[in-house]
């Protein structure tokens, strides 16, 4: 069996689930995948790895390699590594990423283009997969492809092997009838470092590996042309083609439900590589007036009692649980509600085609079915192919079996997208949309992935708050019309909501009332191991600070630090501190309005840029600046000079689809203007920046 080291770097799961689907298909390709997370350092070693390598790398939302790849990149770009450390190596790579973020793939490319500095080489062309139109478009042609490269790279090491050993054959003889020459000296490390094929690099993007393979990736993609096809229904030609439909994913989990004893089960029973903290929540203000589009709510944490450390710009995880009713919908639907008190008790399956099976790290043993359901599966999690493939099988009816393989086929690709990934379906509306789909519990604990804590930005400062944590939040409402138009709220904000609704009070100045008897509500938090969003260590440094909405919240943070380090060091010299803010309405969601103005008024914001992109102009009046980047482009003189001359760190948080993007444009824009280089030679210059830690971006979807 030919062996090939496979390496997954993942952050929420989905590298991982990828790097499995390949592991499962090598054996049928004549191929043994040895496959490894890449933070298990101590299970593979690059350095003397004979084998080819494959990599399935995720990227951050700020466009850096995951958590789990942190010690490998670090590993690797130690400047004293020769650049030749890997010259014996042969690898393909994967990277996953969304090209809504302003560095798109980033994670992988890192890695990609360091391998190559220290001499690896590719067998296999690099792909980069777009969650934004549907990782699948790129990720299953890849894979497709990968098998063939591999065979080729097989072959060609052997008939490399017996050159080599022809050369060596050669050189003996010419050692013992004449003088070595000495231009055969390096010859046979030359013959080493040769590289084979094509030595041209193409990279596949979103069109798929099509162009490498010659059209090997498959059937192809048929779209309903009738808008009346649904999420239940499709129209010619997909409703009458034949379609490729994946292999069942193998079963590999044993389940068994046993009545327990009642038990106490909290948030802290969660499984978490990071050290939980619950605590109380000791004040909640909405900071939005009724009318305003959205309701942003200020929550402060009691921290003062714990060991919970932070910085200013910090981000933090909340553990939150999914919605009890859809919990209550979801065991209803499985028909376990009288079971839902019942501990599960997980094994491998002894029968189990499932290559390298293992438990679900993330399903404790032991625990009620309701504290799995509600605690530790994202049961809102749009479904994968692998996982519409595995309900076909547990659907009676005829039509809906029919429109499930469609769903999870190469020719249904379009409705997938249009159905199921871009409205954001999950299991329930699946289970709604097709009623004779029965699947049993053990096909969720397969195939579910793990409930994800959520991620905030703190928004005050320790010296300011001592003892406290502050963030804020929009609750989250959106329309599901999977089925039948439902209004949602998101996972945790909506969950966040309601926690806080006892202590609620509708602004700042007034607190959570004081000595009453009903305990604080408590939530567990956890630190987050990547926290990079720091003010710059040199106080002098001019610092810009551009988020909208509750993008502004890490800024809180800055402005309340530096406030107390002024007094603290009232003859330090303090650099400029400009804010570029926006909302839709100067009345209804300019969030902080009165700190902002306290804080200008006192010299600690030194610069206050304000844009209302809803509220037309009063008047004869000009018309107001609707968007942070129109400010920043009307100040784009001293926006460069402070950049570019002064040494001065830009920070960007909020929206990444529309707002990052923009204000990326927008200083590429500037920076091509003030310093009169053409747009490649700016965009260079602020890649500069963000190597030099100096233009940073806390940014989400």
């Amino acid at each position: 069996m030919r062996r090939f080291l496979l390496l997954y770097a993942t952050q929420k799961g989905q590298a991982k689930a990828i790097a499995e689907e390949i592991c499962e298909k090598a054996f049928a390709h004549g191929f043994s995948a040895d496959l490894h997370c890449i933070s298990e350092s101590d299970k593979y070693d690059l350095k003397t790895e004979t084998a080819p390598l494959v990599v399935v790398v995720s990227t951050t939302g700020t466009g850096d390699p995951p958590d789990t790849a942190r010690k490998f990149v670090k590993a690797i770009q130690d400047k004293a590594l020769p650049g030749d450390f890997l010259a014996h190596l042969h690898y393909g790579l994967l990277g996953l990423g969304d090209s809504e973020y302003t560095y798109f793939c980033n994670g992988g490319k890192i890695i990609d283009k360091r391998l190559q500095e220290l001499g690896a080489r590719h067998f296999y062309d690099t792909g980069h997969a777009d969650d934004c139109v549907g990782l699948e478009l790129v990720v299953e042609p890849w894979v497709d492809g990968l098998w063939a490269a591999l065979t080729k790279h097989f072959t060609s090491s052997r008939g490399k092997a017996e050159r080599i050993g022809a050369l060596r054959v050669a050189l003996d003889a010419s050692q013992r009838m004449d003088p070595l020459k000495p231009e055969l000296l390096h010859i046979e490390s030359q013959v080493e470092l040769l590289r084979l094929g094509d030595p041209r690099r193409r990279d596949s993007e979103a069109r798929g590996q099509n162009a490498v393979d010659g059209g090997r990736s498959g059937a192809p993609v048929v779209e309903s042309e009738s808008k009346s096809s649904s999420l239940t229904r499709s129209e010619p030609p997909l409703s009458q083609a034949a379609l490729s439909i994946p292999a069942a994913p193998p079963e590999y989990l044993h389940v068994r439900l046993q009545e327990c004893p009642g038990q106490e089960e909290s948030q802290a029973s969660v499984t978490s590589v990071d050290p939980i903290f619950q605590v109380p929540i000791s004040k909640a203000v909405q900071l939005t007036t009724n009318d305003a589009v959205k309701t942003t709510l200020l929550v402060e944490l009691d921290i003062s009692k714990t060991d919970f450390s932070y910085q200013p710009g910090d981000a933090f995880n909340v553990i939150c649980p999914n919605s009890d009713s859809e919990v209550q919908n979801l065991l209803q639907r499985l028909q376990l509600t009288d079971r839902r008190e019942h501990c599960v008790h997980l094994k491998i399956k002894e029968d189990t085609k499932k290559k390298g099976a293992a438990l679900p790290p993330h399903l404790p043993d032991g625990r009620s079915l309701q504290f799995i359901l509600t605690w530790c599966l994202e049961i809102r999690a749009v479904p994968k192919k692998a996982l519409l493939r595995a309900l076909v099988d547990h659907t009676s009816d005829g039509q809906e079996k029919r429109r499930l393989q469609e769903l999870c086929s190469r020719e249904g690709a379009a409705d997938y997208n249009r159905f199921v990934r871009d409205e954001r379906a999950g299991l329930l509306d699946l289970l709604l949309a097709f009623p004779s789909c029965r699947p049993p519990l053990r096909l969720l604990l397969e195939h579910l992935p793990k409930l994800q804590p959520r991620p905030y930005s703190c928004a005050s400062s320790n010296l300011s708050h001592p003892g406290k944590l502050r963030f804020i939040f929009n609750i989250v409402e959106f329309l599901s019309h999977t089925t039948k138009e439902v209004l949602r709220k998101g996972v945790c904000t909506g969950w966040l909501a309601a926690v806080v609704a006892p202590v609620l009070r509708p602004d700042m100045r007034v607190s959570r009332a004081e000595g009453g008897k009903a305990p604080a509500p408590e939530i567990s938090i956890s630190p987050r191991t990547t926290n990079f969003f720091h003010l710059p260590s040199d106080s002098s440094a001019p610092v810009i600070m551009v988020g909208p909405g509750t993008g502004i919240a890490p800024f809180i943070g800055f402005l309340q630090h530096r406030e107390k380090l002024q007094e603290q060091h009232p003859d330090g010299h303090f650099g400029a501190m400009w804010l570029f803010f926006g909302c839709r309405h100067k009345d209804r969601d300019y969030l902080f309005r009165e700190e902002l103005r306290r804080f200008h008024q006192r010299g600690v914001l030194t610069h206050l840029k304000v844009s209302f992109s809803r509220d037309a102009p009063v008047g004869e009046e000009e018309a107001p600046v609707k968007y942070v980047q129109d400010n920043i482009r009307l100040h784009s003189e001293q926006v460069a000079r402070l950049l570019l001359h002064e040494r001065g760190c830009i920070y960007v948080c909020g929206d990444a689809k529309n707002m990052a993007k923009d204000v990326s444009d927008t200083l590429v824009e500037i920076i091509s203007k003030q310093a009169g280089v053409e747009k490649l030679e700016a965009l260079k210059m602020l890649a500069t920046l963000k190597e030099e830690k100096r233009y940073l971006q806390d940014i989400w979807s």
